[in-house]
């Protein structure tokens, strides 16, 4: 694969300026994102994602989290909505309908993480993912429950999954990808693979961001913390969901902001 397929972003130059000037100015223009996920044990990646997609520019957040929830983040998310758990705090497949219901208001959903291990979590989540068509960011520990689902998960469009190289390995087979890479292979390797598929992908990889859609690659230098598989997917779904017909430049200026 040419390199002229691979776009390189510095942190004080966007690629796509114009985007940042275009922006919705008015937040009842900015769009509604619906945040998912959570259990009883843990809500930092939802709670998380709300703060972030704030800053982000987002017109209107929800947030749906476990019922088991309800007394502990009642009060510290107070635009919080609860849905049915089961008895180790997790969602219960219970939740589905609810939890589409909520979609519907949205332009866009990110599962955001933090939802554990339960198998009627996985069963809630495989339903929804198969049901709602519309943008979805999928990171954190939603990527495991799409890697265990036994499909292929590639299988729909419209969705953007935010995931490191060890989870993109599982993904991705039988497309080789090794933690081993350098940085001009791991371009070619993830713009041959979003060449055939509809998913866009984020990911982190020789210091540098790299966002894959459509067999296009953008990279941005990336600095050395923990934080992004939790704060970087919430800029991304507001930036897409303001944006959806240019999601490649979209989510490459959303790593632009980010950084900034």
């Amino acid at each position: 694969m040419a390199d002229t397929y691979w776009l390189k972003q510095t942190r004080d130059k966007p690629l796509f300026e114009d985007l940042l000037w275009s922006r919705p100015e008015n937040k009842r223009h900015g769009g509604k994102l619906l945040i998912v996920g959570g259990n009883l044990h843990g809500f930092a990646a939802p709670g998380s994602a709300y703060g972030v997609a704030g800053k982000a520019g987002i017109g209107t957040a929800r947030v749906l989290l476990p019922d088991k929830l309800q007394k502990t983040v009642g009060k510290l998310i107070p635009e919080a909505e609860f849905a049915p758990s089961t008895l180790s705090g997790s969602f219960s497949k219970m939740a589905l309908a609810q939890l589409l219901e909520a979609a519907e208001w949205a332009d866009g959903v990110l599962l955001a993480g933090d939802f554990g291990r339960n198998s009627e979590t996985t069963i809630l989540l495989d339903s929804f993912i198969s049901k709602y068509q519309g943008l979805l960011n999928l990171a954190g520990d939603s990527i495991d429950y799409l890697i265990n689902s036994g499909d292929d998960p590639f299988r729909r469009y419209n969705f953007v999954i935010t995931a490191d190289i060890g989870s993109l390995q599982k993904l991705a087979r039988p497309t080789v990808i090794k933690h081993g890479f350098d940085l001009l292979m791991m371009v070619n390797v993830l713009g041959e693979l979003t060449a055939t598929i509809d998913a866009q992908i984020i990911t982190k990889h020789a210091d540098n961001f790299i966002v894959a859609s459509g067999g296009q690659v953008s990279t941005t230098p990336a600095p050395k913390e923990s934080r992004w598989q939790t704060e970087l997917p919430a800029y991304t779904s507001v930036w897409w969901l303001q944006q959806p017909q240019k999601g490649f430049e979209a989510i490459t200026s959303a790593v632009y902001e980010y950084l900034n």
